[in-house]
């Protein structure tokens, strides 16, 4: 009887125990749904963007009412029909692209350029007469305004993320150091919508805890963790303890919990475009490419550059001439500031700015050597004396740095590249550190979009090698945006 007894009580437990997870995996799927919303949000944003491109270019061909075809009106109405299945077909609702990177741009703008070329050559083939300028106004409108919407949409999941809404419940596979790296890059960037919750080592360290995160166990835990823990992801950092059988084994043990797996290979900071998967002799090789600094993609960019940099001197002419009018009648000192700095491949230069300090600031750098909250190799003082009131205003909104164009101008910067750093700051660079010397100084970079002066050392380092590792123009784009959002935030400089 006792024995019996003992087996109902272990059914109960074991009852219990499958009701928990039942309910951890329902808590699993609610967390999830924020993707559904935002697939419907982002199929209502994309209909509403091509109707309205729809009516605007029937407005803007035909003019007034009475010169309005129903014909064109009745397309117009079609229009959101058909943008919505090319945006689908172009994968444009993946939910693996929300939130991050430049892969859901790319795909509305790439249905964009597939819908407006099926247009015209189906129109011709079955030589149906549709006003060249109607489609000419009408699909690159839609994908415009589709663009904007997406990317509203996007700042608005950010801001839900940021809020701890719309995260991923992550367990972390790897050694102590690496998993660390990844909780303290995803706490600082709470954007990409992944949470750490749990850690299983690769080895057995003893450690109870990683950055705050417990640990659960070793990699055979794995599933144990997901669901003690109602996670949804796992990521696999690079460990040479989990061998390719042993990670296909784990992905079939989550296989029926619907986890999904993120793997992160040994390369650090290198972009998707420079890898690519070769498959040889039945094993799929990494192929990665070497960082292009030279050939026509540089020439493309130097181009770039110097037009962006000649149109930007003549449209500010007049905010120049204003900022050298408060400089001048603040203490009458210089207008600029120069400064000699280390660009590519070691070659100095003299940097322009705006002159934000008193006139004998440098000689009084010494007497505030006790104020630097600088990131090790850089001086910086958050209450620096020296600054002048219009100089904070200046560096508050980085206007000080807007002679750099000139410096773009004549090759020497260009308007995307690591900072242009002083003789004594690459005297004490390491290897690593001078491979930011490999391209031209910029006048942003992804530092300043991640943080600008309130970044560590560390952090800077890895920034800016990572641009050099993975520059493109498309690269530069996104930063330059992201750029203009930062300076006028105006946060982390000083």
């Amino acid at each position: 009887m006792q024995g019996k007894a003992k087996g109902g009580h272990s059914v109960v437990l074991d009852d219990i125990s499958r009701k928990n997870q039942r309910r951890e995996r329902i808590s699993t799927s609610r967390r999830l749904t924020w993707r559904n919303n935002y697939v419907r949000s982002a199929v209502i944003v994309d209909a509403i963007s091509a109707l309205a491109a729809g009516v605007l270019a029937v407005w803007i061909r035909f003019g007034s009412p009475d010169g309005r075809p129903m014909a064109y009106v009745a397309i117009s109405l079609t229009i959101p029909a058909l943008w919505l299945a090319a945006v689908a077909l172009s994968g444009g609702y993946d939910s693996r692209f929300f939130g991050v990177g430049s892969d859901e741009f790319r795909k509305v703008f790439n249905a964009g350029v597939t819908l407006t070329a099926t247009v015209a050559i189906l129109c011709y083939a079955i030589k149906f007469d549709l006003a060249r300028g109607y489609i000419a106004i009408a699909l690159p409108t839609t994908t415009f305004l589709d663009l904007i919407a997406r990317f509203s949409l996007r700042k608005r999941l950010h801001g839900r993320r940021l809020a701890g809404a719309c995260a991923q419940r992550v367990v972390a596979i790897g050694h102590p150091d690496a998993v660390a790296d990844l909780v303290a890059e995803l706490r600082r960037d709470k954007y990409h919508g992944l949470s750490v919750v749990a850690v299983c080592l690769a080895d057995d360290s003893g450690e109870t805890e990683i950055a705050g995160v417990p640990v659960f166990g070793g990699i055979d835990e794995t599933t144990k963790a997901v669901d003690l823990y109602a996670a949804d992801t796992v990521a696999v950092l690079a460990c040479p303890e989990l061998n390719g059988a042993r990670l296909r084994e784990l992905t079939w043990e989550l296989e029926p919990w619907g986890t999904e797996v993120y793997v992160a290979p040994a390369l650090l900071d290198v972009a998707g475009p420079r890898t690519t998967i070769r498959p040889i002799a039945g094993l799929p090789l990494l192929h990665l490419d070497h960082t292009e600094l030279s050939g026509g993609r540089q020439v493309l960019k130097a181009i770039f550059d110097r037009t962006v940099a000649a149109t930007a001197i003549f449209l500010l002419t007049p905010l120049f001439v204003a900022i050298a009018i408060i400089i001048r009648l603040g203490d009458g000192g210089p207008v600029f500031f120069q400064q000699t700095r280390v660009g590519q491949n070691g070659q100095t230069f003299w940097v322009w700015k705006f002159r934000t300090m008193v006139v004998d600031a440098e000689r009084q750098k010494d007497l505030i050597a006790a104020q630097n909250e600088g990131n090790g190799v850089l001086f910086k003082a958050r209450r620096d004396p020296r600054i002048t009131e219009a100089g904070a205003c200046l560096r508050r909104y980085s206007l000080d740095e807007l002679p750099q164009l000139l410096n773009v101008l004549v090759g020497e910067m260009s308007l995307v590249g690591p900072r242009p750093a002083l003789p004594e700051e690459t005297a004490q660079y390491g290897r690593h550190m001078l491979r930011r010397l490999a391209v031209k100084p910029g006048i942003t970079g992804l530092w300043q979009v991640s943080g600008r002066s309130d970044l560590s050392i560390e952090d800077s380092i890895r920034l800016d090698l990572r641009y050099v590792e993975n520059w493109s123009l498309l690269l530069d784009l996104q930063i330059l945006w992201k750029t203009g959002w930062a300076v006028i935030g105006g946060s982390g400089a000083y």
